[in-house]
């Protein structure tokens, strides 16, 4: 029997519940037909006592979900084991929602409903019309924000509209209360129309202390952000766009540091420009790289193309200094970074060959990279993905926790460029000196100082450009 590597992700794996004949090698029997089909067993449980019998829970981990009903047919065959029920452990992890609403302070007697309802709510409530500010400190507002999504461009499923998108949207609510402290609330619309959204979120606005937009697709959600930082007096912040770039400008600086380039001195290829390409382009740019050649599906933005957008002939207008032309293939040549936004198998190893010594590879399209580690490792001299898999994840969840949690500290007003920076060096400072390597240029999501640095800079960030509302 061929080998099967072990598989550790839990987003492929199933609970099976098996009532085993109480017989010597029946366990054995089950275990070795699971592990014939690909399966790879966990963590094994006794939760039923019979007379003649056992039922057991197993947890089994596969390289393709299409391997369960292998191994459920195969253990159908096998005389003493009955198959009670099949779980998906990932659906079991969303039934019912991943995050839930609840009361800070018990309310167990008169008194304390007295106080937090009528009649005692009403001093609360005039207190707040006569000041609204006091809102911040006397409602759930001032820690509070408002995760924001149409469900036209979620992850890497596209447009599955507003229903489909809640579970990221809860996801992303439970990483801002788990990572940063902050309590976030997923808010999916049934429309696309951007003066409606805008209108929405605009209405919605008084309850939040942010606004979270989320997997909103381009060239939309450039609109909806600006008009909605123009309405409103609290932060807005499109994560896909700049917690992305913050993100990878942190990875950037790290990888600098280990190759001993300078930023004035780069050549980036930017392939795929829409929200967070457009948004990594103006990050990098405020770092100093001057030499930044954009592509879309038509190849390189330059001025030799007739059918650019008005964003895109933005991006040219401060991009691509040499007028450059052609596919990736044609514009890596030299290229010191290659940052890849877009889509699978977009660039292969001649390609890595052709860029300057100890090039840079943030391959970011996930799930699957525009080239993948195992090609690229002994011609990149560092390399960076969007997958928790590999070395170097860049993850939005390194930026968006702190950032709103240092906003929201000094009620800031909005989250302005110097924020976005200060963010990125946080994230890059939390990497020790001593233990950076190109295998570790970013930290874990799971290091607890990340968003301390983060928030902190963010804080420093608005007070020193007028953002904020409160003292640090």
């Amino acid at each position: 029997m061929q080998a099967v590597e072990p598989v550790v992700k839990g987003n492929n794996s199933v609970i099976l519940r098996l009532r085993l004949l109480n017989q010597p090698g029946t366990l054995a029997r089950a275990t070795q037909a699971i592990g014939a089909c690909g399966g790879n067993i966990g963590a094994v449980d006794i939760v039923g006592v019979e007379a003649d019998a056992l039922v057991r829970e197993l947890v089994v981990y596969v390289q393709e979900l299409g391997a369960v009903a292998e191994i459920r047919s195969a253990l159908a065959r096998l005389a003493g084991v009955e198959v009670l029920d099949v779980a998906d452990r990932t659906f079991l992890l969303h039934q019912g929602g991943k995050i839930e609403v609840r009361g800070k302070q018990p309310l167990v007697n008169r008194d304390q409903l007295s106080m937090a309802y009528t009649p005692g709510v009403a001093r609360v409530c005039t207190a707040i019309h006569q000041d609204p500010a006091r809102a911040y400190d006397l409602t759930i507002k001032g820690n509070t924000v408002a995760v924001v999504s149409d469900g036209t461009a979620v992850l890497g499923l596209g447009d599955i509209g507003p229903e489909a998108a809640m579970p990221v949207m809860e996801g992303k609510a439970q990483l801002f209360k788990d990572f940063g402290g902050v309590n976030a609330f997923p808010i999916c619309l049934a429309t696309r129309d951007v003066d409606e959204i805008v209108r929405t979120v605009t209405a919605l606005a008084p309850t939040f202390g942010g606004i979270n937009l989320e997997d909103i697709s381009a060239p939309r959600c450039f609109e909806i952000e600006r008009r909605l930082k123009e309405a409103l007096d609290i932060p807005v912040f499109h994560d896909d766009q700049h917690g992305t770039a913050v993100v990878a400008t942190a990875a950037l600086i790290n990888a600098l540091r280990v190759v001993g380039k300078r930023a004035e001195d780069l050549k980036v290829v930017i392939v795929g420009i829409g929200a967070a390409g457009t948004a990594c382009m103006h990050m990098l740019r405020a770092l100093g790289v001057r030499r930044i050649v954009g592509l879309d599906r038509k190849g390189a933005v330059s001025t030799r193309r007739a059918d650019l957008s008005p964003e895109k002939q933005a991006f040219l207008a401060v991009t691509n200094p040499d007028d450059e032309s052609g596919s990736v293939h044609d514009v890596i040549a030299g290229a010191d970074v290659f940052m890849g936004l877009s889509a699978p198998r977009m660039i292969g190893v001649e390609d890595l060959k052709r860029m300057a010594p100890d090039p840079i590879v943030f391959a970011m399209a996930n799930p699957d990279p525009e080239i993948l580690p195992e090609q690229a490792y002994g011609y990149a001299a560092v390399m960076a993905t969007g997958r928790s898999d590999y070395p170097n994840q860049i993850n939005n969840v390194l930026c968006f926790p702190g950032m709103f949690k240092g906003a929201l500290e000094v009620r800031a007003r909005d989250i302005n460029e110097a924020m976005k920076m200060a963010a990125a060096r946080a994230i890059a400072g939390a990497v020790e000196p001593e233990l950076l390597s190109a295998d570790y240029i970013v930290p874990s999501v799971f290091d607890g100082r990340v968003v301390e640095r983060v928030s902190a800079a963010v804080r420093q960030a608005a007070l020193e450009t007028g953002a904020a509302r409160l003292p640090g």
